[in-house]
């Protein structure tokens, strides 16, 4: 069994023993600087439990700074097991904030009390309840990473800090009435470039990502349902850079359970109908110049195959496989999320309407709710996977309110009698 060994080097004491060896040969682990023989015994016999109880990682680099072990954890780790739109986010919170401010640490020097006062300096800055949250969870992940597999830590200090409180109003969603809907409409009727992705979202609740990655095979026009099963997205030659786009991209959704078809009413059906005609038509007018998206393979992060669209004028000749998304322009050209960053202003700014897409996905799940559909059914109309997360998309309306009190009134007025 190993035993530690003291030797003097110079002014200073050194502590060694041995640890597995390699290829045959013996190798040592070594530490000296420390100022008496007491202090080397005792630091060398530490180390010696730390590797014959948890390797030899709790040892190495303990002047690693937290720099330095978020790339590692970004490329070991976060790389491997996060989807492309979860990695921008996670670099845009390590580049543009955490690093800036804990980077210089030593990793061994992050506490509870130095993250609670990076925490409230995002507060004081005036972040958002939802950005702020979401770089504390992009730190706590970090150091989850370092507690195991790593064991540089022996806990996570991030897990005894505390939020801020924040004023209610950061997390307002707005519900979008029939009247406000209509006239919504009205500036954007069929026929115009966001007609379709507003109804996707109003009559289905969908992503915005889900809405404008439907294609025409994923409509059923017999057992009128659509079929959710894939997101667009746009990639970036450098994770955080947002100034080098590499163009649009088709992805997995978000998670398992957004895979799901689901039944659609009449009018949306119709509205499909009249927008695949128009399509058509716009087709053979265009003739050669109408434009068509096709599939191009390409390698992720991790070196797994994944599906870029390419655009091509109609008389281009390609081997590449042709894909017929419902949302385009009138040209054929693929119309994308970043498009409908106008539709939106639009509507706040020239109809006054509190709005952004998911406000749509949100006044879906609440006229569900008003109308007493079964929870499960909302959760899975959502793709949800879990019924909390269905739970903040229900909404306390006027209409809920009355029916609370209308049934409250019964109550009582049955035990009256």
């Amino acid at each position: 069994m190993a035993e530690v060994n003291t030797r003097k080097r110079g002014s200073k004491w050194e502590y060694r023993f041995e640890i597995a060896s390699v290829g045959g040969k013996r190798k040592q682990k070594s530490k000296g600087g420390f100022r008496t023989k007491k202090e080397a015994l005792e630091a060398g016999t530490k180390a010696l439990n730390d590797y014959n109880q948890g390797g030899i990682n709790n040892i190495l680099d303990t002047n690693m700074s937290f720099s330095d072990f978020i790339d590692y954890w970004f490329e070991n780790y976060a790389k491997l097991n996060y989807k492309y739109n979860t990695l921008q986010q996670y670099s845009g919170h390590i580049s543009n904030h955490i690093k800036p401010q804990l980077g210089v640490y030593r990793i061994q020097s992050i506490t509870p009390v130095v993250l609670q006062e990076f925490i409230n300096g995002l507060f004081l800055k005036g972040l958002s309840k939802s950005h702020t949250t979401g770089i504390k969870s992009t730190v706590s992940k970090i150091l989850d990473y370092a507690v195991f597999p790593m064991q540089y830590l022996r806990y996570n200090p991030c897990k005894a800090t505390i939020t801020p409180k924040f004023e209610s109003s950061d997390s307002i969603r707005y519900i979008i009435s029939h009247k406000d809907f209509k006239r919504i409409l009205e500036r954007f009727p069929e026929g115009n470039v966001f007609h379709v992705p507003l109804m996707l979202g109003f009559h289905c609740g969908l992503r915005i990502s889900e809405s404008y990655a439907l294609t025409w095979d994923d409509v059923d026009f017999v057992n009128k349902t659509i079929s959710i099963n894939k997101i667009i997205y746009k990639r970036y030659k450098e994770l955080g850079d947002y100034s080098k786009s590499l163009g649009w991209y088709i992805g997995t959704t978000k998670t398992s359970s957004s895979n799901r078809t689901l039944y659609i009413d009449d009018v949306l059906l119709n509205t499909l109908k009249k927008e695949k005609i128009r399509q058509n038509e716009n087709r053979i007018f265009y003739g050669e110049y109408y434009t068509n998206q096709y599939i191009s393979l390409d390698k992720d992060e991790r070196n797994r195959d994944i599906k870029s669209i390419v655009e091509m004028k109609s008389n281009a000749h390609t081997d590449l496989e042709k894909i017929n998304f419902i949302s385009v322009k009138e040209n054929g050209l693929l119309s994308t999320v970043e498009s409908f960053k106008y539709c939106a202003r639009v509507i706040k700014h020239e109809l006054k309407i509190n709005f952004n897409h998911h406000s749509l996905r949100h006044t879906h799940a609440t006229m569900l709710n008003e109308n007493n559909i079964n929870p499960k059914a909302i959760q899975s109309r959502l793709g949800h996977s879990r019924m909390d997360m269905t739970d903040k998309y229900t909404h306390d309306t006027d209409i809920l309110n009355k029916e609370a009190a209308k049934a409250f009134e019964k109550v009582i007025g049955g035990r009256d009698k």
